[in-house]
């Protein structure tokens, strides 16, 4: 008996064409890091010391353009 899996037209497209996968996953993976530097610019200033960062360098990360990811990202 085959097992049946759930997959929606975008999954089994994306499936079916490499190229695609890579594009969604970059496109998620900017979207993340977006998300995480908004969230880093709006820690207060004890929120930031009790992570170890100053507000200039929380300012600083949250200012990088997209393409500039952090290398354990790629």
């Amino acid at each position: 008996m085959a097992s049946s899996t759930c997959t929606t037209p975008a999954s089994v497209a994306a499936a079916r064409r490499p190229g695609l996968r890579r594009v969604l996953k970059a496109l998620a993976t900017a979207r993340a890091l977006r998300r995480q530097r908004i969230d880093l610019a709006a820690l207060d200033d004890q929120m930031l010391a009790d992570i170890g960062i100053t507000r200039e360098q929380a300012q600083r990360e949250a200012r990088r353009p997209l393409w500039d990811a952090p290398s354990y990202w790629r």
